[in-house]
């Protein structure tokens, strides 16, 4: 029975400690809602189970001895751990380094990019000892290892002021350019989402076997601006040209038909 007792009081400190340890860090979070803050909580969570699982097997005899044991050869132990667990350890270390370095926070925009691969893109929704959370803009969660995430190529749209996004469209070769070119100008000045002044330009990118191809910058603050400044933006494009008798190429099929 007293064997019982000790069991559940250890088990209830841990839980105690750990509700404690959340609810000091949910605390501290709403001042500075840190990566940092997130992964030093998910480390001290574990630390707290392995003291009070190692305390909980100092008082019996059977699982003292086996404890004693462990403890004597832990260089031996540390060893098979390692050379068994590398990969989770590499999460750990990198998640470590991530903390430390803070090249993203917590609701953040970030793309994560490997070699020439998009890993994931979306906001950073938490980081724990193994792995970094992104809700991405389709509202999936993509769950990354530390590890890629220590090794990878960060965008992160926080560090930089302003948003520029390349807009581009196509006009016919009989079009009056300079007239588009023009009315491209004013429409993105006019879109209340962007920073556009009468100082960015619309420039002549290259030809196609269509057209001539039109590309300006859409500034905006934000990301979530740039979505909806470049939407809107290219629906009142379709729609100006139209006014103004600019025709934007399409292909088209002519079927001939015999009898």
């Amino acid at each position: 029975m007293d064997s019982v007792i000790k069991i559940g009081l250890f088990i209830l400190a841990e839980l105690l400690l750990n509700r404690v340890v959340n609810l000091v860090f949910r605390i501290m979070s709403r001042k500075h809602n840190s990566v940092h803050l997130r992964f030093i909580k998910s480390i001290l969570n574990v630390l707290i189970v392995i003291v009070v699982l190692y305390s909980l097997a100092q008082q019996f005899e059977v699982t003292k001895d086996i404890s004693k044991t462990l403890l004597q050869s832990s260089s031996l132990f540390v060893a098979i751990a390692t050379f068994a667990a590398q990969q989770a350890l590499s999460n750990v270390i990198s998640g470590i380094s991530l903390s430390f370095s803070k090249p993203y926070n917590v609701d953040e925009k970030i793309r994560v990019v490997q070699g020439s691969s998009v890993i994931a893109e979306g906001i950073v929704k938490d980081i724990t000892i193994r792995h970094t959370i992104i809700q991405q803009f389709n509202g999936e969660s993509c769950i990354v290892p530390n590890s890629v995430m220590d090794s990878a190529v960060i965008t992160n749209t926080n560090y930089t002021g302003n948003i520029g996004n390349f807009m581009e469209i196509e006009i016919s070769y009989e079009a009056d350019i300079e007239k588009a070119k023009k009315c491209m100008q004013e429409i993105c000045i006019a879109n209340k989402l962007t920073l556009n002044t009468e100082e960015n330009k619309v420039f002549v990118k290259g030809y196609t076997q269509n057209g001539i191809i039109l590309k300006t910058t859409v500034w905006t603050e934000n990301l979530d601006d740039s979505f909806l400044a470049c939407s809107d933006i290219r629906a009142e494009l379709v729609e100006g040209f139209r006014k103004n008798g600019i025709l934007i190429p399409y292909q088209t099929v002519v079927v001939h038909h015999t009898t």
